[in-house]
């Protein structure tokens, strides 16, 4: 379980980052990253940054595109930041959306009566 201060931070990064990302850097393909959730470990060694995407085709161009950038990102963090260590970072894509609407998708054919094996 995490602290408070973790869970603050958590916040804090997830905030920051996406205005770096929207105003900051100038790669255009990351301003269709939607960014999610942030995990930072105890040690503040590591962080896990969640996106999600609206067009599920592009999730791997901009999943590379993050990790290219992710020096530039933690860089601006290190200076935004009054923190002494700045985690790095490992973007995940998010598809947890996703997964909720095939799960709708699923209950509504349920209550409205059609069988699971037709489609």
């Amino acid at each position: 379980m995490a602290t408070f201060r973790i869970e603050r931070l958590n916040r804090e990064f997830l905030r920051d980052i996406a205005d770096i990302v929207a105003n900051r850097l100038k790669d255009e393909r990351l301003k269709d990253a939607v960014f999610t959730c942030v995990e930072c470990s105890r040690d503040l060694s590591h962080a896990k940054v969640y996106f999600t995407v609206f067009d599920y085709s592009s999730a791997d161009g901009i999943k590379s595109a993050l990790d290219s950038c992710a020096g530039r990102i933690r860089g601006f963090l290190g200076r935004d930041m009054h923190i002494r260590q700045i985690p790095e970072l490992h973007f995940v894509f998010d598809d947890s959306e996703r997964k909720a609407r095939e799960i709708d998708a699923l209950i509504e054919r349920v209550m409205k009566g059609d069988s699971l094996g037709k489609s």
